[in-house]
């Protein structure tokens, strides 16, 4: 072996080996059985990140143990490549926009710039030693992936699952599309509440409110009909200022007596409460706000206006008109859009939706189903289900993304779904094959796309390929595990939990693995959006190498949040240097082994080996959990602490010196440091692929047989010899005595020690007399004393 570890020529011929021979290829569990692991498509939206390193890199770690577990591992990736992030990014790269363009062309421009990003970030995964089978790739966007996308809402349909009404939705007026409630975020902001007199035929009634602009926009004033102070008002009537016309005044138990005034301007539509209190008393309708997020022209001063513009003018209109009674400086959370933080509006538009409300106790039975790691986050979850206050609007008014397969009659306004063999279907260049049952033959297209989660969240059924002529459901679901970062269970984990129980009334997997993210600095998540993120992954694995990078990966607690800089890379530099100088000295020693014929071995050999396997047995323990920090700290005590600082140290000489210690007796070493050191290398192999195997070539493939190291199987064994463990942690006792005496007697380790004492359990007697060579050697001692209870 080198002096050096080159990791930049060893990491290309590693990722070559597996490349010819097909390491990780699925085998559709002809032979194993099958452990399928559901991983999520990256959004195609620009260059990725460190988050994206610790995060995916964890999930892999999980297919190369399950797959030294003995498994046929299903391991897939896919790539979102439908939807607004990827319009963003093409309009952004290719200077144009979207509507400027029929919407065929610019779909063409998506995905021919979405294939170049994707072929990017393959590259970066392979890069970091990724063992996916490439040859279960999908695209969100590409033909077949539309195809059983599209027969998800198919079916849907069917089952009355998936409908279209006209009501109020979320709407993003930065995106000009409708949103769902999982695609809400928060923000504090700092506001006004206004203070204006409705005027009524006794004492006018004073209201507190935030949006000003939406006086014309004003069906009602709600007191709560317990509230003493307005009890006598319910059932009169409310002038509206400025405007000057008539509203009823209604009583309902939601009204807050403590908030403002205790009195509530009902406006089409400010919040959530309006909507709600719209359907529960059929208000009428008076819309403010267009979807453009302009104040509709029919408004009177205002119409035409950015909502803003409008507020800062209905101020100074009240203001002017004597009408506006005070000001009160406040901060409230408002709800924004999160992929552009611009605050939501709620307007009235004709949307499909899935519903989801009437099935709320199936989806919380559900996570009951499904095992939860960390299990903190099943709350989470629960907690999203609980709250939930609106059906799942699936539609967006985009340019880019999976169509409905669905028209319109032009006479009679019927819904006209595409049949199945159709699909996919792009209902604005195909047309129905069949007339409205109304008789007419004239049809207008849906332009709304798919939401990108109602495709995102049939990924099991895309991996199962659902309804195709390989249609594998009965190899791969559920699935063994999905993972994912937290802040999308109520997005992508919530959704793909509904899509499966509709269509295979099951849940989609047995377990759920869920990340933290990666801080730039307390508090703050690494994303491009906030300019945090400027060590691409290319560059830190082109400067520090893959290994290194995955070792760090793997450093925390599940679920946990973690900081990084480059200085965090240090530890994992050290580690990738000390696993290559032992396992050089160790090969060294080994030109002359003969693993076939095994020696009687000398009890601290024999507790190395039980180390190895104890180490193996929690790990395993731990990695079946998903702990993968955890468990790679038991892997580090075993390697630097037993494996380094003292089993080597433990047998250098009756390696170096058969001629003072006995051919036997080296031979039992050779023997039990070749199993511990593949031992080591295997536990390693999940973690740092490419040196592992590296070594593995080097020296073992030709005893092992095995092509890669990857191949093999981690022991199975389930039971330690703690007597010879309790025996090991003796023996390390007392060096470590030896040790600090000698540094604090200012010594040399090299030191000679006339006298060290042993004093331990009778027990032990035996082992310790027969390791006393190996004893006087690593504490280069003249003589021991035994002194055993």
């Amino acid at each position: 072996m080198d002096k050096k570890y080159d990791f930049k020529k060893a990491e290309k011929e590693m990722q070559k080996l597996w490349k010819e021979n097909e390491i990780y290829g699925f085998q559709n569990g002809r032979t194993k059985k099958v452990f399928s692991i559901d991983t999520p498509p990256p959004t195609v939206s620009g260059n990725l990140h460190i988050g994206h390193v610790f995060s995916y890199t964890q999930a892999e770690m999980i297919a190369r143990f399950k797959r030294m577990q003995g498994f046929d591992v299903f391991y897939p990736f896919g790539f979102d490549d439908n939807g607004l992030p990827t319009e963003r990014l093409i309009e952004k790269s290719e200077k144009i926009h979207a509507k400027d363009l029929p919407r065929s062309e610019f779909g063409k421009k998506c995905m021919a710039v979405s294939e170049k990003y994707e072929e990017e970030f393959k590259q970066m995964w392979e890069s970091l030693g990724f063992s996916v089978d490439w040859n279960q790739q999908y695209r969100t966007a590409a033909p077949k992936t539309q195809r059983i996308s599209q027969r998800s809402f198919l079916e849907l349909v069917k089952m009355k699952k998936a409908y279209r009404k006209e009501s109020p939705v979320l709407w993003c007026t930065e995106c000009q599309t409708s949103i769902a409630q999982a695609e809400l975020d928060t923000k504090d902001l700092d506001s006004t509440f206004n203070y204006l007199e409705f005027k009524t035929d006794r004492e006018a009634l004073t209201i507190a409110t935030t949006r000003p602009e939406l006086l014309y926009g004003c069906v009602c004033l709600f007191v709560n009909p317990s509230d003493e102070r307005y009890v006598s008002y319910i059932g009169e009537t409310a002038r509206v200022p400025l405007y000057d016309f008539t509203i009823p005044i209604l009583a309902d138990e939601e009204v807050s007596m403590e908030k403002g005034t205790g009195v509530v301007m009902c406006a089409t539509f400010g919040d959530t409460a309006d909507t709600v209190w719209f359907e529960k008393y059929k208000l009428p309708l008076k819309q403010v706000i267009k979807p453009d997020g302009k104040i509709s022209e029919e408004v009177p001063y205002l119409g035409g206006m950015k909502v803003k513009e409008a507020r800062e003018e209905m101020i100074r209109l009240l203001k002017e008109k004597s009408l506006l009674i005070k000001q009160e400086e406040i901060t409230h959370t408002v709800a924004v859009h999160e992929r552009c933080g611009k605050e939501i509006e709620i307007i009235p538009s004709s949307q499909w939706y899935i519903d989801i409300l009437s099935d709320k106790e199936r989806f919380l039975k559900a996570a009951d189903e499904i095992n939860w790691y960390p299990a903190s986050m099943k709350t989470r979850y629960q907690l999203w289900v609980v709250n939930l206050k609106w059906d799942w609007c699936i539609s967006r008014q985009r340019y880019f993304g999976v169509p409905f397969p669905v028209w319109y009659c032009k006479e009679c306004g019927r819904a006209v779904f595409a049949d199945e063999e159709e699909l996919p279907v792009n209902p604005l260049e195909n047309k129905p094959k069949q007339t409205c049952s109304c008789g007419c033959s004239e049809f207008i297209p849906e332009t709304a796309v798919f939401d990108t989660w109602a495709t995102s969240s049939v990924t099991p059924l895309i991996n199962a390929r659902f309804g195709e002529e390989d249609d594998r459901r009965d190899i791969i679901l559920p699935m063994g595990m999905r993972a994912q970062a937290h802040e999308i269970i109520r997005t992508w984990a919530f959704y793909t939990i509904v899509k499966s129980l509709y269509h295979t009334n099951q849940i989609p997997w047995k377990d759920i693995m869920i990340s933290g993210f990666v801080l730039a600095k307390k508090g703050e998540k690494i994303s491009k959006s906030k300019n945090n993120a400027e060590n691409s992954p290319i560059n830190l694995i082109d400067n520090h190498s893959a290994d290194v990078m995955r070792y760090w990966a793997a450093n925390s607690k599940l679920g946990t949040d973690t900081f990084f800089s480059e200085e965090e890379l240090k530890t994992s530099k050290r580690f990738i240097t000390k696993l290559w100088n032992a396992s050089r000295f160790v090969l060294s020693h080994l030109e002359d082994v003969d693993i076939n014929n095994k020696p009687k071995l000398k009890p601290v050999d024999l507790w190395i080996l039980e180390r190895v396997k104890e180490t193996t047995i929690k790990s395993a323990a731990l990695l079946d959990e998903y702990e993968i920090g955890q468990a790679r700290h038991e892997m580090d005590d075993l390697f630097w602490k037993d494996f380094c600082d003292y089993y080597i140290e433990i047998i250098k000489e009756r390696l170096y010196q058969p001629d003072k210690h006995g051919t036997e007796a080296r031979k039992s070493g050779q023997y039990a440091i070749y199993h511990a050191l593949l031992g080591i290398l295997k536990l390693y192999a999940i973690y740092t692929p490419h040196i592992t195997d590296y070594i593995y070539q080097e020296f073992y493939r030709e005893r092992e047989k095995e092509i890669s190291i990857h191949n093999l199987e981690w022991d199975g064994e389930e039971s330690v010899n703690q007597e010879l463990l309790t025996f090991g942690e003796e023996l390390k006792r007392l060096i470590m005595e030896v040790r600090k005496y000698k540094s604090e007697h200012n010594m040399s380790m090299k030191d000679e020690m006339k006298l060290i004492t042993v004093t331990c359990d009778k027990t032990y007697e035996r082992n310790f007399k027969e390791t006393e060579k190996d004893l006087l050697a690593c504490t280069n001692s003249k003589e021991i004393i035994y002194k055993f209870n």
